[in-house]
């Protein structure tokens, strides 16, 4: 239960720790600075000058691994977990897909189950419902079956059935969205603008009762339309107007370089959440596969680096990991390795409201560390103390000392 990390280049929000150490006893952080710390009995991890950086944290995913998270078992949720503790994620927030409210419902519960038995993979921080609640002109890859309007009574029963859920997706110009999001807000849920065609006007409103995030910007949500002749803002102008935070996919597909510049250039890293989306197939050879659960899911095909749907009419979902993300934003966007890192660890944490404890690495924060190289490629992964994925053939070095 006593670590050492030495030899580091240590990743804070503003700032390189040259050849530094973290010390960690019962999976804490007890201190970081730059050279040696005596701390006798304890594991100790040479990092061999590589960079050490908070643990990568995300916010919106579905699976990975050939799992997802509406599989119908727990075993799912396990698995994902674990496979996306190999690219550097210590925490994320798992995310449904529009569906019955029965199978939500076997969602949460299977929730509840793996997150007690959760010990060899990424930590899960609470359930994010992506729908039904959505404009069907911006499903995306949604299923249609499922999409509705916000319903007290049922939105009532699964907030009563569930203390897991910590986010909840919806478009915000449906009939009743209003109140469902001033109910989440009233939760402590944090809502989301998702997969909408609101103007400036209703996503202004939605703002104003509780909707402060915006879900995978650019994807599923309107731009600058026309109405009668007069034009008027979108959501996604709206995202920039207003102080409300953004999720966005840098897989380099859902956005090419030059919107992932503007956003960077607009929001800032304080403001920027970088998400996977990914489906089953992250972490999984291209070819055909599944978006949604095995049952009733939707078939799509990943190719290109993305999961589209068949007919090649839409993108059904990233296969991006957290690494990826972060290695796009500083080839791609030509962003600062510490901001990038930022919008993966320090503003996820603020937005989660997990910050006392996650996305940073300091003294009293739980011991959520990756170590990665110049290419930001993952060497090992630490959850709380506990190291969780180590690369075969790794240039970092581990000496166990028995006290």
């Amino acid at each position: 239960m006593r670590l050492k990390i030495i030899n580091a280049t240590i990743i804070t929000p503003y700032r390189y720790i040259r050849n530094g150490s973290i010390v960690v006893e019962n999976g804490v952080i007890l201190e970081i600075k730059e050279g040696d710390i005596d701390f006798p009995d304890s594991d100790v991890i040479d990092a061999g000058g590589k960079y050490v950086a908070p643990g990568f944290i995300d916010l919106h995913i579905h699976g990975g691994g050939g799992h997802d998270f509406m599989d119908g078992t727990v075993d799912a949720f396990l698995k994902i977990a674990e496979t996306h503790a190999q690219y550097g994620t210590t925490a994320l927030v798992p995310t449904t897909l529009t569906s019955e409210k029965e199978d939500l419902l076997v969602t949460l519960d299977n929730y509840e189950k793996a997150n007690a038995t959760n010990l060899f993979g990424a930590q899960f921080l609470g359930m994010h419902l992506e729908g039904p609640y959505f404009a069907l002109s911006q499903r995306g890859a949604q299923d249609p079956r499922y999409i509705r309007n916000p319903d007290p009574a049922e939105y009532e029963e699964v907030l009563a059935y569930s203390s897991s859920i910590t986010r909840w997706s919806a478009a915000p110009e449906l009939p009743g969205a209003i109140d469902f999001g001033k109910r989440l807000k009233q939760k402590g849920i944090l809502a989301a603008v998702a997969h909408t065609d609101a103007i400036y006007e209703e996503v202004l409103e939605a703002y104003e009762n509780g909707y402060t995030l915006a879900t995978h910007l650019y994807s599923a949500m309107s731009g600058v339309t026309r109405r009668n002749a007069f034009r008027y803002a979108g959501t996604i102008e709206s995202a920039f107007l207003l102080d409300m935070d953004v999720e966005i996919i840098a897989d380099g597909v859902h956005l090419p370089a030059p919107l992932l510049k503007l956003i960077y250039k607009i929001k800032g890293p304080d403001r920027i959440a970088l998400i996977t989306d990914a489906m089953r197939a992250a972490g999984m050879p291209e070819g055909e596969s599944t978006l949604g659960s095995l049952k009733n899911g939707l078939k799509v095909i990943v190719e290109d680096g993305v999961a589209k749907l068949p007919d090649r009419t839409s993108f059904a979902g990233s296969v991006s990991t957290a690494d990826r993300l972060v290695r796009n934003m500083v080839k791609m966007a030509d962003v600062s390795l510490l901001d990038s890192v930022r919008m993966m660890t320090a503003t996820p944490a603020r937005i989660m409201g997990v910050d006392q404890k996650k996305g940073t690495l300091a003294a009293g924060k739980d011991a959520d560390i990756v170590i990665f190289d110049e290419n930001i490629q993952v060497e090992m992964t630490i959850v709380k103390g506990k190291i969780i994925y180590e690369q075969k053939n790794r240039s970092v070095t581990t000496t166990n000392y028995e006290s």
